[in-house]
């Protein structure tokens, strides 16, 4: 595990985008897996300065999100397919087709659960798993439970996290109290893992790369990985 400390979080969002653009650079038909929430919306910004000055071209590139909330579809603005859409794939040229992100709003959120995991491996997986943190240690939306679930699941969002996201709505209320969100053993068969984080995620960061390896703090898991990357800014 490599973990890098910023000043900034402008140098933060600077040195993820430039190892996410360098996988570009590097496999142009890479598979991207992507995060939503405060801590990327930096990195997507130089991603889009990138694409703009000529240095990367996403025509070949293709995306899995992480997660979806359950019940909005991906015309409401507190959807992440609509988050992507407003911080980067609006503003690059990738195919939106070779864009995914799972479909909370399916009839059937199980069978949604089975396709996208089934998907996501007939990509031939993900090559860079972009993720950000919860104050509980949850990466995607894998909260703090007995065990690490294998592969694409809904979950049911806890209190702490349903409290965390609703600065981003109108009303707590409005908030889902469920989402569909990639396992634990679907992030960690992604080939390489980037984790961006402020200071006020520095205690959870530090159990999680430090401390004992626990479903109870499920990014602890990342101590498993052969190749993490932690990147963390010491302001907002």
């Amino acid at each position: 595990m490599r973990i890098i400390k910023t000043k900034t979080y402008e140098e933060m969002s600077a040195i993820a985008a430039g190892i996410i653009g360098g996988q570009v650079l590097l496999k142009p038909n890479c598979v991207l897996g992507l995060a939503t929430g405060s801590s990327p919306i930096g990195a997507y910004k130089d991603l889009v300065k990138s694409y703009e000055d000529g240095i990367l071209d996403f025509s070949e590139v293709r995306t899995v999100n992480l997660d979806e909330y359950c019940g909005l579809d991906d015309t409401n603005p507190n959807s992440y397919r609509y988050f992507m859409n407003d911080h980067l794939f609006d503003h690059v040229n990738i195919d939106k087709a070779n864009t995914h992100v799972p479909n909370g709003h399916a009839d059937d959120l199980e069978e949604e659960a089975v396709r996208y995991e089934s998907f996501i491996q007939s990509l031939g997986g993900i090559d860079l798993q972009l993720l950000g943190i919860g104050h509980n240690g949850h990466i995607g939306f894998n909260e703090p439970t007995d065990n690490f679930p294998a592969t694409v699941h809904t979950v049911q969002l806890t209190e702490s996290t349903i409290n965390a996201n609703s600065r981003l709505f109108e009303r707590r209320e409005d908030v889902p109290t469920q989402a569909i969100t990639m396992g634990i053993g679907t992030i960690m068969k992604a080939k390489k893992i980037l984790l961006i984080a402020g200071p006020d995620k520095a205690e959870i960061v530090e159990k999680a790369c430090f401390g004992k390896v626990t479903p109870e703090v499920p990014a602890s898991v990342l101590q498993l990985h052969p190749d993490v990357t932690v990147i963390l800014s010491a302001e907002k």
